[in-house]
Formats: structure tokens, sequence, C-alpha cells
């Protein structure tokens, strides 16, 4: 273990694709689907090996933060930094790496997602520590999911010459961070074999993308260097409720990494990486039965029925509702205490119609 090394796991998302299960006091990242153990302890449990405990920081909202916390108790409390209001991935980037750089000059921060499913765990952690020893060099490190699809639900990254090898894995210059593309264009990109999904990590020194912040996006900069000087303080949450609210929401692809120098990936061909941003996705991650349906129920009885995903949640129930299925295809069925969710898988991806709907109509409760 380097003690220069440190995880930024960014876990402050709803997940309003996987609702009703996801909600805003229970996140996708909090929701136990493998064994008993959710994708948060799952995102943690996978970098102690190579990140110490004590290294291993988490950005989340307040609402949020004491599930997490219990969740995985052995992480520092004073590692749980909390964003007032969702600002996008930029400011949530800079607050993690304002803390870190006060408290370790040399630090190098992994910015890892907390809702992403990897099968290849070993492999991931030899990605990390290629990244590590380009960050000492001074890149900014970007991991590119190798496609093997024409996916439209991704972003791209563009490489381009390989820059050097790092601990066996190869560095390719960046050229261009590509938007969400239509089909045609996505079966382009496969074709060509140059791209690779953007798969939302980076790897970095805290103080080089405080320096690409300030050059890219200077009011940013600004608050966070307020913030940081207040770290250590009886006035620190205060300054960082007065700046915060005056950032402006930005993501950290677009506000920074699109503009910034000296940026590479790294390719990531067998990580087994999976999104589970919405019901679909879970095929891909969980056992089906002969007939391709994905079964997580206590209660139930399915017959005669093909590609179905049911989901019980069954914790807590005042009832034991047996949930039956004879001759149906292609559904997503979601069981909860309070709502019951069903469509086509086809429409999985469009889920948070519904909970904007629910706003919209000032139904609360049910999110």
């Amino acid at each position: 273990m380097n003690e220069h090394f440190y995880a930024v796991i960014m876990a402050g998302g709803g997940g309003t694709r996987l609702w009703p299960v996801s909600r805003r006091r229970k996140p996708k990242q909090a929701l136990k689907l493998f064994e008993d153990r959710s994708l948060f302890q799952i995102s943690v449990d996978r970098i102690r090996p190579i990140i110490p405990i004590d290294n291993i920081y988490v950005v989340t909202i307040a609402e949020q933060a004491e599930l997490l916390k219990n969740l995985v108790p052995d992480i520092p409390e004073e590692n749980y930094l909390i964003e007032p209001q969702p600002r996008g991935t930029a400011s949530v980037v800079g607050l993690a790496a304002a803390y870190l750089q006060k408290r370790d000059p040399d630090a190098i921060m992994a910015c890892l997602t907390a809702d992403h499913f990897m099968r290849n765990e070993t492999y991931l952690r030899e990605l990390l520590q290629s990244a590590y020893a380009a960050a000492n060099k001074s890149f900014l490190i970007t991991l590119g999911i190798t496609p093997d699809f024409p996916s439209t639900g991704y972003g791209y990254i563009q490489r381009g010459n390989a820059e050097g090898s790092y601990s066996n894995k190869t560095a390719y210059h960046v050229l261009a961070f590509k938007e969400k593309p239509d089909r045609k264009t996505a079966v382009t990109y496969l074709e060509k074999g140059s791209y690779v999904w953007n798969s939302g990590m980076f790897i970095w020194r805290a103080e080089r993308i405080l320096q690409e912040m300030k050059k890219s996006m200077p009011d940013l900069h600004r608050r966070l260097s307020n913030i940081q000087a207040a770290l250590g303080t009886e006035e620190a949450q205060g300054m960082i409720n007065k700046e915060w609210a005056e950032i402006q929401p930005q993501t950290i692809d677009y506000g920074v990494m699109e503009k910034a120098d000296h940026v590479l990936v790294i390719p990531a061909s067998d990580l087994g990486w999976v999104d589970i941003g919405s019901w679909d996705r879970l095929p891909e991650v969980l056992r089906s039965d002969d007939n391709n349906n994905v079964i997580m129920a206590d209660m139930s009885i399915v017959e005669e029925s093909d590609h179905v995903i049911l989901f019980q949640e069954t914790k807590d129930r005042k009832s034991g509702r047996l949930v039956t299925l004879l001759g149906v295809q292609d559904l997503v069925i979601i069981d909860t205490d309070d709502v019951l969710l069903v469509c086509n898988q086809k429409k999985a991806n469009e889920v948070r119609k519904l909970v904007q709907i629910l706003k919209e109509r000032n139904l609360e409760k049910y999110l």
C-alpha cells in the first residue's frame, strides 16, 4: 500500500431509474443486490487491498450519509465529505481534492463510483496501480472500458497514440471526449477500435486537478480555495455552505477534462464492468434461470414465462405477498411495500419519467 494513494468514492446519486427500490433515503448504491451486500460495500471492499481504509473518502449528501456510514462503519467519520446540495461531479471532485491536498500535498486520488459492478476486481486494482504510476508524472488518467457493443447510453473517449507503459498497462493520449452518440455513430466508433466507453473513473494528483480547475473553471477554483482555507477551523462548515450555494452545476468531464492538457486513458478490456443504471442491466450481473429470468423474490411462482426480471423487497414487509407469473415475457416487475412497478424491459431505461410524474403530482412520499 502507498500512503499517498487515496480513493474518493462518489456516492451522492439518487438512481431514479432503479425506482421504486432506490429512493432518496435509500439510493441505489445502498441496495443489497448481491448476497446481502450493497454496491457501496462492494466498491469499498475491492480497493481495500491497495488503499488503506483511512485513505478512503466518501462524498455524499447529508440524507444519505448515515446510511452509508452504517454499511461501512470502519471508514473514519471525518472521511465522509458532505455536499450541501448536488452541484455535479466537478464540485465533488474539487471538494475532495481540496481536503486531500491540505491533508497530504503529495496525495494522488482515484475518483471512483459507488454504483458500478466489476467482475474482475484484481484487474481493477492492477489498473489503479498503473494509473497511480502515470499520475505521479502529472498526467490526468481516466479508465476507458473497451466496448463490446455499440452503446448509445455511454459517453466515449477517442484515444490516440500510446504514451507509455505503466506497470505493464499501456496508456494512450486522449484526443477527445465524445457525448452519448446515436446508434449509427456508435457503430462507427466500435468499428474503428480507437474509442472506449467513459467509465467515470479518474486518477490524478490532487494538486494537479486543482490546477486544471483554476484554468478552466476559475470561479469554482476560487470558491474551493476559500473552503480549503477554512478547513480545520470552526468556520469550515459555514464557509462550505456559503460557497456551495453559489457553485454552478457542472460535470468534471465537460468542465475540466474536455479542455485539459496531458490526459491519458488506460483501456480496461477485461474488467467485467457494468453500470447498473436501470433494471434491465441486472441479467448482466446476476444469475438467470433456464428461461432467462432473474428472480429475486422470496414469495413467487413463475410458470411459462421468459426474460422476466422480478425483484421483491421483503424486508420489513407487513404482509408476505405472493407474486405469481404465468405466460409473460420481457417484463420488469418490482414489488415493494408501497409501490408495484410493471414495465417492458425496453422501457426500463425510462423509469425516471415516472419519478418526474410523481414530483409533478406532489406524490413525494413515494420518492
